[in-house]
């Protein structure tokens, strides 16, 4: 697949299954990640690969944060029942440190340009994923599950697997016009 039919076409997968990224496959995606635009070579980052008996953790961490966060059974049940919905998900800390020429905002939007090329990785393996977010990213209990210090944010749980449903192969082209002015 070439690179700009990969980023044309892209498309998230929500039903994933077995198997997931491994060994150098994994490393390709991770290391995808870990050339996102990063101003000040600050590495504004930190990956969390969940997989195996990781996910149950990670299903305990999100059910702790839904009670804690007083959401009603059905949305702690979702909470609980999230990591399984993929065989492995890389949980995505931007890892943010106060810098002269680097706002904060700048390092989250890096980390969130590593979640977006670990995926197209994924992709141009074989493999497909979904960015996730939600409440979850801003729960003390999840934030502190996953380190994150008072100026870090979660910015994105990217589940990984292989699709289970085959995606249209055709996709309609986007008109541009909208979204660009010309100046």
């Amino acid at each position: 697949m070439d690179a700009l039919d990969l980023l044309v076409n892209r498309r998230s997968a929500s039903r994933l299954a077995e198997p997931a990224p491994q060994g150098e496959q994994l490393e390709n995606i991770l290391r995808a990640g870990l050339r996102a635009p990063d101003h000040g070579t600050l590495t504004p980052w930190q990956f969390f690969v969940i997989e195996g008996e990781g996910r149950e953790r990670f299903s305990q961490l999100l059910e702790k944060g839904a009670v804690a966060a007083e959401q009603d059974e059905k949305a702690i049940e979702k909470a609980r029942n999230a990591p399984f919905r993929a065989p492995l998900i890389i949980a995505v800390v931007a890892k943010c440190q106060e810098h002269p020429k680097v706002p904060k905002w700048e390092q989250e939007m890096s980390a969130g340009c590593a979640v977006m090329a670990m995926q197209m990785a994924a992709v141009a393996q074989g493999f497909n994923g979904i960015w996730r977010s939600g409440a979850l990213t801003e729960s003390p209990v999840v934030r502190d599950g996953l380190q994150c210090r008072e100026q870090d944010k979660i910015v994105g749980f990217l589940y990984l697997g292989t699709p289970q449903l085959k995606a249209s192969s055709s996709i309609s082209v986007p008109d541009t016009t909208p979204f660009v002015v010309r100046f």
